[in-house]
C-alpha cells in the first residue's frame, strides 16, 4: 500500500511539472505575445533587429606613437579630446565612451552608433589627440544591445559634473 501511495504522489508531482499555461511555450524564441513587453515602436525607433540587438563599431583607444608632448599641451590635446566626445554623443553617433583605469596600452573605448568601421574611421580622424598622435584607434564591428542608444539620455539624468 504505501508502495502505491508513493508512486500516486510521484505520478502526481511529473503531472503537475508537465502542465503549462495554454499562453506558455517551451522556447525561448517563441515566447507567446501574451508574456511579452515587445515595443514595436521603440524597436523601431532604435533600430533594433528581432532580438533587441543592431550593429555598432567598437573602438579601443591605444597608446599613440607620440606621447612626448609637454604636460600644458597634453592638458590641451585632452581637453580637446573630451569636447570631441561631446560633441559626437550630442550628435547621437558615439554611444558609449570611457577610459581603463589601469594605465596600460589600451587607454578606453568607444561605442560608435555607426554601422561601418569606415564611418567610424572618419569620427576617428575628427579627434584632436588622434591627429597628434598621442592616441590611435583599433576599430571593430561589434553587436551589441540597441537600448545603448539611451544610454547618453540617462546619462545626463544621473550626472551632477561635466567632464
Amino acid at each position: 500500500m504505501r508502495t502505491a501511495v508513493y508512486m500516486f504522489l510521484i505520478l502526481f508531482v511529473a503531472w503537475g511539472c508537465s502542465n503549462k499555461p495554454a499562453n506558455q511555450t517551451d522556447s525561448l524564441t517563441n515566447i507567446d505575445e501574451t508574456d511579452a513587453i515587445f515595443d514595436e515602436q521603440l524597436a523601431q525607433q532604435l533600430g533594433a533587429d528581432d532580438y533587441g540587438m543592431k550593429q555598432y563599431v567598437m573602438a579601443f583607444l591605444k597608446s599613440g606613437p607620440i606621447r612626448s608632448q609637454d604636460s600644458a599641451t597634453a592638458a590641451n590635446l585632452q581637453r580637446a579630446h573630451l569636447d570631441n566626445i561631446l560633441r559626437m554623443a550630442e550628435e547621437g553617433k558615439l554611444v558609449l565612451a570611457g577610459p581603463f583605469l589601469d594605465n596600460g596600452e589600451i587607454r578606453g573605448i568607444y561605442i560608435f552608433n555607426v554601422s561601418t568601421v569606415e564611418e567610424a574611421e572618419a569620427l576617428t580622424a575628427t579627434d584632436p589627440a588622434i591627429q597628434a598622435g598621442r592616441l590611435k584607434m583599433e576599430l571593430h564591428p561589434w553587436y551589441g544591445s540597441a537600448a545603448l542608444i539611451k544610454l547618453n539620455e540617462i546619462s545626463k539624468k544621473i550626472t551632477r559634473k561635466s567632464i
